[in-house]
């Protein structure tokens, strides 16, 4: 799957797809060519599904961060209440 495909995709999708492709590859029941585009789809996807993260990554600190500075806190951390 090509990147520009992969951009209409939503993270969630791409991450099903994915996890199609491993089944279908763990099966062993594919030829090496439809094994080997199978393979390369999911490198594309998974550089897909990486960057997302990344970018939800950095977004998150950008939010989190405040006039003191970037404040990490662990994702269990809800309503404003810290441990």
């Amino acid at each position: 799957m090509s990147n520009e495909k992969n951009s209409a995709l939503t993270f969630e999708e791409a991450l099903l797809r994915l996890e199609t492709l491993v089944r279908t590859l763990e099966s062993g029941n594919e030829d090496l060519n439809s094994s080997l585009a199978a393979f390369e789809e999911g490198i594309s996807l998974v550089r897909f599904c990486t960057e997302k993260l990344e970018n939800a990554e950095q977004k998150v600190k950008i939010l989190l961060s405040g006039e003191g500075g970037l404040r990490e806190a662990p994702l269990e951390e809800q309503g404003g209440t810290e441990k």
